[in-house]
């Protein structure tokens, strides 16, 4: 199965992410491209369907895949479970079942039972997809928790995006809301931003594309931070001029 085939699946429903991913070098994007290709799969499937077995069904075809897939068995026949065969370790692949796990949370309806529940969904989805991906790439297993407070950060910003939406399709996305509540979220999202940073330097240079895509994740948070109406409000804006500047800024200088 050809790459191409995920980089039109991502091209078209994680916009950002294909942009990240074409500001990696080339082998770079041979993991990418399947592992946030796999991430659309597994994103969608509960919302493809209102019938929350068919959206079970979809999610455990995916934990088939990776199962198979870190037992060491041929890879289905699929344009995204190939080419993700290639681009992960088997050693590694295991690690994104809790990624499709953590998605059985957008089928149905029920909040998080508490702020500790939220924290986990987005450490078991948007870090773990950075972690994977360094690691595919070559960050060695110490640069985990940097990976996974900057993933963490990242992901936080993508949902607070997605709140309106959520809303709109009866989700309860949110524990807690109000204002001060945003804030304090978008403040643990810039600090654990920070930390990451601070230890860059164990993520070696050419698994720093795995953290290209979250190139909005600040601004967003700053954003959330000093006006916290934005995020029910539908003002969190869609990446500009600015943006697609720091990311060239990002990629030439691999200071993520």
């Amino acid at each position: 199965m050809s790459l191409q085939s995920c980089a039109e699946l991502v091209a078209r429903g994680d916009p950002d992410r294909f942009r990240a991913s074409m500001a990696a070098p080339i082998a770079a994007r041979r993991v990418l491209l399947p592992l946030y290709a796999l991430n659309v799969e597994i994103s969608r499937a509960p919302w493809v369907t209102a019938e929350p077995i068919i959206a079970e069904m979809r999610l455990q075809f995916w934990r088939d895949v990776v199962g198979e897939l870190a037992a060491g068995k041929p890879p289905r026949a699929h344009e995204v479970a190939q080419p993700l065969a290639q681009a992960v370790p088997q050693k590694l692949i295991g690690a994104l079942d809790a990624m499709i796990v953590a998605r059985r949370w957008d089928i149905y309806r029920d909040a998080f039972a508490d702020q500790d529940a939220f924290a986990a969904y987005l450490d078991d989805t948007a870090a773990t997809l950075v972690c994977v991906a360094a690691r595919a790439l070559g960050a060695p297993p110490e640069a985990e928790p940097v990976l996974r407070d900057a993933g963490w950060a990242f992901g936080l910003a993508n949902y607070l995006r997605a709140v309106p939406a959520l809303e709109a399709a009866g989700r309860v996305p949110l524990v807690d809301g109000r204002p001060a509540a945003l804030r304090d979220l978008a403040r643990e999202g810039l600090a654990r931003l920070a930390r990451a940073r601070g230890a860059r330097n164990m993520v070696p240079r050419a698994a720093r594309p795995a953290l290209f895509a979250g190139f909005r994740a600040e601004p967003v948070l700053r954003m959330v931070l000093a006006d916290p109406g934005r995020v029910g409000a539908r003002s969190l804006p869609d990446a500009g001029l600015r943006d697609s500047l720091r990311l060239a800024g990002i990629a030439l200088t691999g200071r993520w």
